[in-house]
């Protein structure tokens, strides 16, 4: 399942063309349980890139991301006979994302930022304005820019820093943020309203 991120294209593997684009993310899961390996692929076609940019944005370091995604979508196959329809798979998924990302944080010793100089660093600012919802989408014209932007997202208290990436990158409701991480939804939306104000200072620069 290992797969490398370079350029954050993702490399999906092959699924059973039985299976329409439209199938609910929650029966294939459910398929998924039952041994179903097409069920599955199909989950991880969908989501795999959306929860290692997730990752991503918090590690900073593509190896590490790449390590965390794996274990997430273990975490998924190991998970898979117990899963029952409470909630949104997305939602289920990316509570396991967000467990698994705080084990790492916890134990990590060091964090290593983005190279602002890497063409890298102004792809993911220019995505994180386009995902963000703040205003006009333009891409950013410098590396300057870039950099402070990714900075800013750095800098927000973990907290808010994953309810914001929730947001953007898992496309989760404030409810949805407040049942990945195990909070009330006042608590997701405060966080998700300090986040989102804080970034909206750096943006005004350049949007």
């Amino acid at each position: 399942m290992r797969v490398s991120h370079n350029a954050r294209v993702p490399a999906a593997p092959p699924f059973d063309n039985a299976y329409d684009a439209h199938d609910a993310d929650e029966a294939l899961m459910l398929r998924c349980a039952g041994g179903d390996m097409a069920a599955f692929e199909r989950l991880y076609a969908r989501h795999e890139l959306a929860v290692w940019r997730f990752v991503f944005r918090s590690v900073k370091v593509q190896a590490v991301a790449d390590d965390l995604l794996q274990d997430v979508w273990f975490a998924v196959a190991r998970n898979a006979a117990r899963y029952e329809v409470k909630a949104k798979f997305r939602t289920w998924l990316f509570t396991l994302a967000h467990n698994r990302l705080v084990d790492h944080l916890r134990t990590a010793k060091h964090h290593t930022s983005l190279d602002a100089s890497d063409d890298d660093a102004c792809t993911l600012a220019d995505t994180l304005v386009a995902d963000s919802g703040f205003g006009p989408v333009r891409q950013l014209q410098s590396r300057e820019q870039a950099a402070a932007l990714i900075a800013a997202v750095e800098q927000l208290p973990l907290e808010q820093r994953e309810a914001f990436l929730l947001q953007a990158e898992g496309d989760l409701s404030v409810q949805e943020i407040a049942e990945a991480t195990g909070v009330n939804f006042e608590t997701a939306k405060s966080r998700l309203r300090y986040a989102r104000a804080s970034l909206r200072q750096h943006l005004k620069e350049f949007v």
